[in-house]
């Protein structure tokens, strides 16, 4: 009774995962700011705020301190970064402005949705997947080192276009970088696809049971 009591009165907000979570926000806008004018500063501070996204789930996990609010916050910190650089790219790269939009459309529909359906579907996590839905984002979601790599190279991606509008010569050695994490960030982009169409199979699903039951 008394550790209900004391996990009732926990503050959730201060939970050390959403602490690395504040941080990754306030590096996030920091690296925003010095985007225009300072690449190094904003590549550095861009960078850690991704790698903290790697920490602050092990932290929860480490310290017990899983929460819904976490997770949303992870992920909305996640969308919202990754849109900001490409905006940022869309200015500096204006003749592909309509790939980017597409990529910023994907990726905030196709998260929202998978979270959406995950939520109404029952489940505790967006990361569980049944072994009903697709193998490919299985593997995505529960395989840590996978999952680290893909976000990881798609980020990087994103991170060398922005490099690149600030470096007169490449040499063979980014060029090569920048073909594998290519590679990656188009991966991770069928994963967004696979996303949507899972949610929306999933999403159709749960109407039709709702209106068989509604029908009797």
């Amino acid at each position: 009774m008394s550790k209900a009591v004391a996990r009732s009165n926990e503050n959730v907000f201060l939970f050390i995962p959403n602490l690395i979570g504040y941080t990754r926000i306030i590096l996030a806008a920091l690296s925003l700011y010095y985007m225009p004018w300072h690449p190094k500063v904003c590549v550095s501070l861009y960078c850690i705020s991704c790698l903290l996204d790697a920490v602050d789930g092990n932290a929860a996990r480490y310290y017990n301190q899983c929460s819904k609010f976490g997770a949303v916050l992870d992920m909305v910190t996640d969308r919202c970064t990754t849109t900001c650089l490409l905006c940022f790219l869309s200015i500096q790269y204006p003749d592909w402005t309509i790939l980017f939009q597409s990529l910023i459309s994907l990726d905030f529909s196709s998260h929202y949705m998978h979270m959406y359906s995950s939520m109404i579907s029952g489940s505790s996590s967006h990361k569980k997947i049944s072994e009903e839905q697709s193998w490919y984002l299985r593997i995505y979601y529960t395989n840590n080192i996978v999952l680290f790599i893909m976000c990881a190279g798609n980020e990087l991606f994103f991170v060398q276009l922005y490099v690149m509008k600030f470096v007169n010569e490449l040499n063979m050695l980014w060029w090569c970088a920048l073909s594998v994490t290519g590679v990656i960030c188009f991966a991770k982009q069928f994963v967004n696809v696979i996303q949507i169409v899972n949610a929306s199979k999933n999403l159709a699903s749960i109407d039709q049971e709702d209106r068989a039951v509604k029908s009797n």
